[in-house]
């Protein structure tokens, strides 16, 4: 996926100008596509350039006008013909667990402090998903009952709340597997085996 498409579903749910738009990308849509401002803006920029959104000004009380952008037709286009094309299930790549891996090596006592700040990490996170859950799809000023759009953020949030959980038990089983490598070496001879592979 490319910034363009994240943008264009964004806009799509919702026209808004540049800083409206990073916001959300900081709120809900930047857990599962991160962009800074800057990119934002530059990219924002181009697809008014090749016709894929539209831009306004939106005047302003007490304030300079702003700049309202909104899907084009071609925009709608490319994000139609994205839709159809097959992508790749996403690789992988996690530095954390070959850290974990390396601690055979060292001491794996000293990682101990670093997964505890990853586990904070995913518990924030997770507070931060249930919270916008209960705003915006269960609680109760939450629409009822949900249109198509709203169903389908949903679902992706689900996803990611599942995702969260699963990363805050998978640290958990870390956290417990070093706390009890750490006191069984503790005092006891270095092991001088290769860990398996």
């Amino acid at each position: 996926m490319a910034l363009e498409h994240a943008i264009l579903v964004s806009l799509l749910e919702k026209p808004g100008s540049g800083y409206e738009l990073a916001r959300r990308f900081d709120r809900s849509i930047g857990y599962f596509w991160t962009a800074t401002h800057q990119q934002i803006y530059r990219v924002l920029g181009r697809m008014v350039g090749e016709g894929a959104l539209t831009v306004r000004e939106v005047a302003q009380q007490g304030r300079p006008d702003k700049k309202e952008y909104a899907v084009a037709g071609p925009g709608r286009a490319v994000l139609a013909g994205w839709l159809q094309e097959p992508i790749e299930p996403e690789t992988l790549r996690h530095d954390l667990a070959v850290k974990i891996r390396g601690a055979a090596f060292g001491d794996p006592a000293s990682l101990i402090r670093e997964v505890e700040r990853h586990h904070a990490a995913h518990s924030d996170r997770l507070t931060r998903y249930l919270a916008g859950e209960l705003r915006d799809f269960t609680g109760p000023d939450a629409p009822r009952p949900l249109d198509t759009g709203q169903e389908l953020q949903h679902v992706v949030l689900r996803g990611g709340i599942a995702q969260e959980r699963m990363s805050i038990a998978w640290l958990e089983d870390v956290l417990a597997t070093l706390h009890r490598l750490t006191e069984s070496t503790a005092g006891a001879p270095e092991d001088s085996a290769t860990p398996a592979a």
